[in-house]
């Protein structure tokens, strides 16, 4: 919880399964702590894993809880959300007027238009659990865009993860999703939509690869319970091990408080850098992992058409610096693909790895001074995993410099418009266009870098030739 405060997070979502006999010594120990530190906690009934809620047990949940001190508010009311469980949305019309609490549910099995109108219009905003991209894309806002036009005004908890893959066939999982450039593209599609809510998934979910927490080691008291999962999943062997994500976090403070604030000063200046430890397709097995999943109606692919064999960095800079990237001593020639107008913020890009092979050397530097640097897992030209099964899953570093500064971006988002666009198919040509100029609408088009207004063309009050 300490780690999360350092990282500006508000709260932690406990997600719960019914009838699960670690929750009620799990619960009190969580709540304990978070009082003990500050920290704040709210409750998200999960109605997949074993089953649905009855309504009492939620009821009983609740009022054992919510009154606590560390239990997380949203305009003085007990926020309160779910995993699934479309089909109790009724429940939540009494359990509401009894608890007073603040209802913002994932319904995302029926999407938003139904979600909506569940249970009468129940649900007092939405989460959506639709994190990542599907196929070989990078991750873009339409679904966002759905959630935001049906809640018409109400509350949107916006999904941010940097990663998702996961091979536990003991729950029918064993699929990936693209991760790649997504912390960063995210990130910058939280800035625009500018959601009331953005959730982090997860803190600790090492099943599914997506944790930004700590992961103890193999000899450590804490490894058991940390990696319970991987036994009762029947995963083949535990590949979170060995495979921190706490890079991750390093500039969550600034992210944050900017996406609280609209501006941030950056204090501390830094670097992040997250690759995979093989080439693809260099292990004996896939694993059996598909790129998709048809248990979500999904067109499956081959897991190597998924993600790309690329290393991706980031660096929160008070102002414009040179990236180095190394493995094996040879440069691999990076620069970046994106930077923030004004010169102050995060900068970002990605380069191939293919041939190379030896330790991940990265840094960043400005007028031939080193500003932050880190030397990072080897890659390897063979399968990096000991049982010639291949790890999808990400190895995430990351530095920052031993100096503080102060230094405050140009423009706040407040006066910042989308100044770079995308759009699927043929919408592309006028969401380039038109993003390039500050008119970016979201059920159209994907906003991918932010800056000041740009000078509009000058009209001429006339209408186009047929």
């Amino acid at each position: 919880m300490l780690l999360a405060l350092d990282a500006n997070i508000d709260a932690f979502a406990m997600n719960i399964a019914v009838g699960d006999a670690t929750n009620t010594q799990s619960l009190e120990n969580a709540f304990s702590a978070a009082v003990n530190t500050g920290f704040s906690l709210f409750f998200s009934f999960d109605y997949a894993g074993n089953g649905a809620w009855a309504k009492d047990d939620v009821l009983d949940m609740l009022e054992t809880y919510i009154s606590a001190k560390a239990y997380w508010r949203y305009n003085s009311k007990p926020f309160v959300s779910t995993f699934e469980g479309p089909d109790n949305a009724d429940d939540w019309v009494d359990i509401k007027e009894k608890t007073g609490c603040f209802f913002l549910p994932d319904w995302s099995s029926v999407g938003a238009d139904v979600a909506v109108s569940l249970g009468g219009g129940v649900a007092d905003g939405l989460f959506s659990w639709a994190a990542w991209p599907y196929g070989p894309s990078n991750m873009n806002t339409y679904v966002d865009a759905s959630y935001i036009d049906f809640l018409d005004g109400k509350p949107y908890m916006m999904p941010v993860s940097p990663w998702f893959f996961t091979n536990m066939p003991g729950y029918n999982k064993n699929w990936l999703w693209r991760g790649d450039d997504i912390w960063y593209d995210r990130w910058i599609q939280a800035m625009y939509l500018a959601p009331e809510f953005v959730e982090i998934i997860s803190w600790n979910d090492f099943g599914e690869s997506h944790y930004i927490g700590p992961t103890p080691d193999a000899d450590s008291s804490l490894a058991e319970s940390t990696y319970t999962a991987f036994g009762t999943g029947q995963a083949p062997y535990n590949y979170a091990l060995n495979m921190p994500h706490d890079g991750w976090r390093a500039f969550l403070p600034w992210l944050a408080d900017t996406y609280k604030n609209n501006i941030s000063t950056i204090t501390q200046e830094g670097v992040q850098a997250w690759y995979r430890l093989n080439v693809r397709g260099s292990c004996t097995s896939d694993g059996g992992t598909t790129g998709n999943t048809a248990s979500q109606l999904q067109l499956e692919y081959w897991p190597y058409e998924i993600p790309q064999d690329r290393i991706f960095f980031s660096a929160l800079l008070a102002s414009s610096a040179d990236i180095s990237v190394t493995v094996g001593g040879t440069d691999l020639g990076a620069s970046w693909n994106s930077t923030p107008s004004g010169g102050a913020g995060v900068y970002h890009g990605s380069v191939e790895f293919s041939v190379q092979a030896g330790s991940v050397e990265v840094a960043i530097t400005r007028d031939g001074a080193t500003i932050a640097s880190f030397t990072g897992e080897e890659i390897v030209t063979g399968c990096a995993a000991s049982t010639e099964i291949e790890n999808w899953n990400a190895w995430v570093g990351s530095a920052m410099s031993a100096t503080t500064i102060s230094a405050t971006p140009t423009y706040s988002l407040a006066d910042e418009v989308c100044i770079r666009g995308w759009g699927v198919g043929n919408f592309n040509g006028l969401c380039s266009f038109a993003c390039a100029l500050g008119y970016c609408p979201v059920g159209a088009c994907l906003c991918q870098e932010m800056g000041p207004q740009a000078k509009l063309p000058k009209s001429l009050g006339a209408l186009p030739l047929e």
